[in-house]
């Protein structure tokens, strides 16, 4: 982890489970970490705790509506200004809600495609851009996931948030091939959080 000191992590939904979790982590490893959500009341307790349990990274918390581009790229452009960019992008956010394919809501299935997939798209784009423009080569993006990303499960309330996450597999997997044909040491994983 000492070659991460210093260097800049974005973590999308950072407010709460496993975001927060890993915010917190990389801050005590030493890494500056912007943290975003909708709610940062959240973040903005967990950067006290960070700070008062003497951690040597800060955590910088940022409002920021994942479904919307237009806040997407104002983080990323006050990350550019602040701090010099991102070396380090953990797409987290994610949302499920129960709706079935045979008489789920249009609006929770659109919810799940924004959150689940756009966002991470964009969120990885604009990460490799920033790399990129300033010759970083050895930075990391890591998709979260879960086991519905490889296993249709028996439960009709999941269904379409499955499909999103196989979307992200397929995701992570073609970045890594566009990753290895643009010759750059930048990785792209996937962890599965259950």
């Amino acid at each position: 982890m000492d070659r991460w000191t210093g260097r800049v992590a974005l973590v999308t939904g950072a407010s709460v489970g496993i975001g927060a979790t890993v915010a917190k982590e990389l801050v005590r490893f030493g890494m500056k970490v912007v943290g975003c959500a909708r709610n940062v009341d959240k973040i903005q307790a967990l950067a006290a705790e960070c700070q008062t349990a003497g951690y040597s990274g800060i955590l910088i918390p940022y409002k920021c509506d994942l479904t919307s581009v237009e806040d997407i790229q104002s983080m990323f452009a006050a990350i550019k200004a602040q701090h010099k960019g991102v070396d380090v992008c953990i797409n987290n956010a994610g949302v499920a809600h129960p709706e079935h394919l045979l008489s789920g809501k249009t609006s929770g299935w659109k919810n799940m495609l924004d959150v689940n997939i756009m966002t991470l798209s964009i969120c990885t784009r604009e990460a490799y851009q920033s790399m990129k423009e300033r010759n970083i080569d050895d930075g990391h993006i890591i998709n979260l996931n879960s086991i519905g990303g490889h296993i249709v499960i028996n439960n009709s309330d999941i269904h379409f948030y499955v499909a999103t996450k196989y979307a992200v597999s397929a995701l992570t997997e073609g970045l890594r091939q566009e990753l290895r044909e643009a010759k750059t040491h930048i990785r792209a994983t996937i962890h599965h959080a259950s």
